[in-house]
């Protein structure tokens, strides 16, 4: 029996962790589920996006499924995925990218995975106004030879885990000669230690085109927290979109599995959600709980229905689709 810490999440949240639910527990896999409220939900009720209890439940259970959380803008609160990330110091951010045949998207046959740094650089919350006016801003990128070597240590590992051949080291060494710099020294220096992957590096200008020009090149992109965020929605949309995109915070003891798309307000309740992302990130938790027969029987019945085509929401096929509930039915159908 496998218990895990449930964020629903706002908007569309409950609705497609709840098609997770369905589908995860269809495999056969024993899941106790915690549920506890984060974000807009939790704002009206404790005047807090992440009370205490969600920590709590996190730090017992060790992992969690988490749907979209909106951060109010310019409220205040604090952003609850970076507190997340933060107080479990969750620093893989792994964002698989694939082609699935009856999506659209300009390629087919697509297979990427951005291995993300989490906790450092310019998402660690170091900023400030530099007058009273409030004229003028600083952000400080902090960059750690022990948050690069372990992050990319990760991707490295992750390449000789899961049969991966080649790994990217993206950077702006060029014009940050002392975090990028120190980022690609580290990277240049951890590859050396696994001489049967091939190691390249690209600078993230130049990275950002030659992805949309030719992704077939690429393999394992590891990067720095920003770069990360940018290239992985990058990846999102050479193969439909982020209603496709499962996400994985990863840390030393504790583990976070999510779509990685919006809550989409507008949309929610109304039964016309993909759900995919984050049944996909469903997949991604059951096999780092080692099901992993469960999570390849999800990823299969995913496939299958898209191939098909039959029961996909409107985003999938305009011109004939059914709701969210009904697509994750039709997923368990398919399930083996």
């Amino acid at each position: 029996m496998h218990r895990i810490t449930l964020i629903p999440g706002d908007g569309i949240g409950p609705d497609i962790t709840s098609s997770a639910i369905r589908v995860a527990e269809a495999t056969g896999v024993k899941i106790e589920w915690e549920k506890v409220e984060a974000g807009m939900s939790a704002i009206e009720k404790y005047k807090d996006p992440l009370p205490q209890q969600v920590i709590d439940s996190i730090l017992r259970n060790k992992v969690a499924l988490k749907g979209p959380l909106t951060t109010p803008v310019g409220s205040g609160f604090r952003s609850v995925n970076v507190a997340l990330r933060k107080e479990f110091d969750l620093y893989i951010n792994l964002r698989p990218c694939r082609s699935f045949q009856g999506v659209r998207s300009h390629y087919e046959n697509i297979d990427l995975v951005t291995v993300r740094e989490n906790t450092e650089e310019f998402y660690a919350g170091i900023e400030h106004y530099i007058d009273p006016q409030r004229s003028a801003a600083e952000t400080i990128g902090i960059v750690t030879k022990t948050g690069s070597e372990r992050i990319l240590r990760a991707a490295f590992e992750y390449a000789k885990k899961n049969g991966r051949k080649k790994v990217t080291i993206v950077h702006k060494a060029n014009i940050l000669k002392y975090t990028g710099g120190l980022f690609l020294e580290v990277g240049k220096k951890i590859a050396r230690e696994y001489p049967d992957i091939e190691t390249n590096d690209r600078i993230i200008d130049n990275m950002a085109m030659q992805m949309v020009m030719n992704p077939y090149q690429f393999d394992v992109i590891v990067t720095t927290n920003l770069f990360g965020d940018i290239l992985s929605d990058l990846a999102s949309g050479l193969v439909g979109g982020l209603g496709m995109a499962p996400g994985a915070n990863i840390g030393y003891t504790t583990a976070i599995f999510e779509a990685v798309h919006g809550s989409a307000p507008d949309i929610a309740g109304l039964n016309i959600a993909n759900p995919c992302a984050v049944i996909l990130a469903a997949a991604m938790m059951l096999r780092h709980l080692e099901e992993e027969k469960a999570a390849k029987s999800i990823e299969l019945a995913v496939a299958t229905v898209l191939k098909e085509g039959k029961a996909v929401t409107r985003d999938i096929n305009p011109q004939s689709f059914v709701g969210t509930h009904e697509m994750t039915e039709a997923i368990i159908s398919k399930l083996v």
